[in-house]
């Protein structure tokens, strides 16, 4: 009989108004990538937090080495040599890459930090595994990339032997995603044992061994990867097949919907401004696509942009009116809709519930709000109610569910139906389908495009060569806080798209 270096047993873990997993077995081999797919709000991430310690099930059992085991907190699981790497960090803004990584085993003899040893450990960790970071960073300071790999270094540093990685590549870009893939092949053939939560198909063919598949919390089925395909395992997660490619017809752009000049960004990590004289246009009924990779300026652009950040230089102007200094309030007011990067950070209020959160720009619209100012509640909970149905938002509790409790994917599924529903003559969306399902990215991409041929201008800055090769009309490639390259995706290939985005063509462009 096989022995087995985790086995989760008829795993149920409840939560108000839905059972997030429902009698789901998952056994884990040793020195295995085994793969754990499904669409948002399947279970994934609730059944990695059950085996972490983070949730108690009030059913069934978890064997580490074939011996039950109870994992009351993450202590406990560390103990056991169970770490994880949660798909929103779970890091101290305010403290450094070192202090992150070393918090709670802290090297100290007779009471005192001992900070030099530790440092030492975890530079060649770094080195062994391709993992650069800047030890004395802030955290504040880092890229979401960086900020990955302080996660990993984490686990790392506390000798674990069973790694969890919950959708570990939503934030990385498509060279570190080719790290991180060796990364864990090299971790698995030095005898770890790997959980791999993803909702892409193609990195899952790629890494893992076998994979496990979660459709509404329900099991559906564990497959060896070299035995299937993509296509069927995205029928096995959302139940039915699903285009991989986006359907549009030709772009008809019209007016110039926004106008940037010689827009300058200050960078809040060096001395050096983050964006660098930009100038662009986008047109109405026309998709611009951003692309570069991550640390690029692209973040500081869009902060500089919807009124995140102040510029240093340059103007901005949305629909003829001159938005440069114009509130965040104002620049939504005049039509503008932002679906930002970091969806707990910019985009909800996550101890609001989901009904509040998808006014948030809007509750002061006569229809939300009563003369004297108070809320009309009734009205909030219909448009709540109408925007969940139409977007296929998943909660426990419907409108009133507290935006904390939802999954990362529904998350974003709300933020995208609040900023869709304004109608904005100009849509900012940056990684919009960041840590979705397949699923839900056909049904993103399907509504850009419907914004798009309803004559609005949208503006995406993305990260995955499968989105900016597909769904945009236009390509601008951001390189060290400049546009170095404007190219057609009808007539570029990935291979020269890389080739911009590494700035291998920034000298060609300035010639």
């Amino acid at each position: 009989m096989e022995q087995y270096a985790v086995e989760m047993l008829h795993i149920t873990k409840r939560f108000p108004g839905i059972i997030a997993n429902d009698d789901i077995t998952l056994q884990l081999k040793k020195g295995e990538i085994h793969a754990l797919l499904g669409e948002n709000g399947a279970g994934k991430s609730t059944l990695m937090s059950v085996l972490f310690g983070l949730y108690q099930p009030e059913e069934g059992v978890i064997k580490k080495d074939g011996v039950e085991v109870k994992i009351n907190n993450p202590n406990d699981a560390n103990a056991l040599g169970i770490g994880m790497v949660h798909q929103h960090f779970k890091l101290v803004e305010c403290f450094t890459v070192l202090d992150n990584i070393i918090m709670g085993v802290e090297p100290n003899k007779m009471g005192f930090l001992q900070k030099k040893e530790a440092r030492e450990k975890v530079m060649a960790l770094s080195e062994k595994y391709g993992l650069h970071v800047d030890p004395d960073a802030k955290i504040e300071d880092i890229t979401v990339g960086m900020q990955q790999r302080t996660e990993i270094l984490k686990m790392l540093y506390r000798d674990n032997e069973i790694l969890i990685f919950d959708e570990p590549t939503a934030v990385l870009t498509p060279q570190e995603i080719s790290e991180l893939m060796q990364i864990m092949k090299n971790l698995a053939a030095e005898g770890k044992s790997i959980l791999f939560i993803s909702h892409k198909l193609n990195e899952i063919m790629e890494v893992a061994d076998r994979c496990s598949v979660l459709r509404k919390g329900k099991y559906i089925g564990t497959v060896e990867t070299k035995n299937t395909t993509i296509e069927q395992l995205s029928a096995m997660m959302v139940g039915r097949n699903v285009n991989f490619h986006v359907e549009k017809k030709p772009a008809n752009p019209g007016e110039v919907i926004l106008q940037i000049d010689n827009m300058t960004v200050a960078s809040k990590v060096h001395k050096n401004n983050a964006v660098k004289n930009v100038s662009l246009k986008v047109r109405a009924g026309e998709i611009v696509c951003i692309a570069g990779i991550d640390g690029n300026g692209q973040s500081e652009f869009v902060y500089g942009l919807s009124g995140l950040e102040p510029l240093v230089s340059g103007k901005i102007t949305l629909c003829g009116k001159d938005i440069t200094k114009s509130s965040i309030r104002q620049k939504s007011v005049l039509g503008m809709s932002h679906i930002p990067e970091d969806r707990h950070k910019h985009g909800l209020v996550l101890d609001y519930s989901l009904e509040d959160n998808l006014i948030l720009q809007t509750y002061f619209d006569p229809e939300f709000t009563t003369p004297a100012g108070f809320l009309r509640r009734k009205n909030i909970r219909e448009y709540a109610d109408k925007l969940i149905e139409q977007y296929d938002v998943r909660s426990g509790q419907g409108a009133v569910t507290t935006a904390r409790s939802m999954s990362g994917g529904n998350q974003q599924k709300a933020i995208i139906a609040r900023e869709i529903d304004k109608a904005p003559e100009l849509l900012i969306a940056v990684q919009p389908t960041r840590g979705l399902d397949v699923g839900a990215i056909e049904y993103i991409h399907q509504q850009l495009v419907a914004q798009r041929d309803a004559g609005k201008a949208v503006l995406l800055i993305s990260l995955e060569l499968d989105e900016v090769m597909d769904v945009p009309d236009r390509i601008l490639v951001m390189y060290e806080g400049e546009i170095v390259g404007e190219l057609d995706p009808k007539k570029t290939t990935q291979e020269e798209l890389g080739l911009y985005m590494a700035g291998a063509k920034r000298d060609e462009v300035k010639a």
